[in-house]
Order: C-alpha cells, then sequence, then structure tokens
C-alpha cells in the first residue's frame, strides 16, 4: 500500500509510473487526504506531520510496518524490481542526506509540478487498486 499526496502533481505523475511498471499489479494507492491514511496516521502518530508518502507494509495488521521519505521511495523500487532496483544503489547515501533533500523537493513540489484541486479519478482499469 503506497500512501501518497493527491493532490500533489509528481506525486499522481509517480503513481502512474508505478502503475505502468508494477508486474504483479498487486500495488494498492491511498490519498494522504483519505480515511484509509486517517487509519493508518491514527495507529502510527508519528506520521501526524509527515509530508511525505508513505510505504505501508501488511496494512490493518499486527505486523503493519510505516515506511517514510527516501526510505519509503527505496521500498518501492524494490517492489518494482527490475531496473528499478538500481535505485537501491541510493542506500550507500546516509539516510538523513537523503531525506534532507527530499524535503527541500517536497518544499517545492506544488510550486514547480502544480497541484490539483481535488485527487484525480483514476482511470477505469486501475480504479480498483486505489483506496477512497
Amino acid at each position: 500500500m503506497l500512501l501518497y499526496d493527491g493532490v500533489c502533481g509528481i506525486c499522481n505523475r509517480g503513481i502512474q509510473t508505478i502503475l505502468r511498471h508494477d508486474r504483479d499489479g498487486s500495488m494498492r494507492f491511498a490519498p494522504l487526504q483519505g480515511d484509509f491514511a486517517e487509519g493508518v496516521i491514527a495507529r502510527h502518530p508519528e506520521l501526524r506531520d509527515v509530508d511525505s508518502m508513505v510505504f505501508v507494509e501488511h496494512p490493518g495488521t499486527a505486523d503493519e510496518r510505516v515506511t517514510v521519505r527516501t526510505a519509503g521511495m527505496l521500498r518501492v523500487a524494490d517492489y518494482l524490481g527490475g531496473p528499478w532496483k538500481l535505485f537501491l544503489a541510493g542506500r550507500a547515501v546516509p539516510a538523513g542526506a537523503r531525506d534532507r533533500f527530499y524535503d527541500w523537493f517536497a518544499s517545492i513540489r506544488y510550486w514547480v509540478f502544480g497541484r490539483h484541486d481535488t485527487c484525480p479519478i483514476p482511470a477505469p482499469e486501475v480504479r480498483a487498486r486505489f483506496i477512497d
């Protein structure tokens, strides 16, 4: 499960990229602005002020784990496999440095890539993979 900023232009483009390259077709998505994300955040209060994508493993179970920022992006690259695994070399960069860059980029994402008034409606063929 991947939680994302549903009104962010670059975030939505990223989701479209994942949809194109998800060989298993098993990744699910939910906007941070929705009820599903609200439940995850309630179970993980440390996410309350996170302005980041959130990779959620085993959602709603006792084994639920959340990963944010660049660590979450690396989990997505690992999940996608194939050439995307090349991004795992980013683990060589200390997480603090990676996340500072991520936070800076997140702070300008609306200005550079735009912002939607509402979450875009997914295409009918992938709509079942979206929650909320």
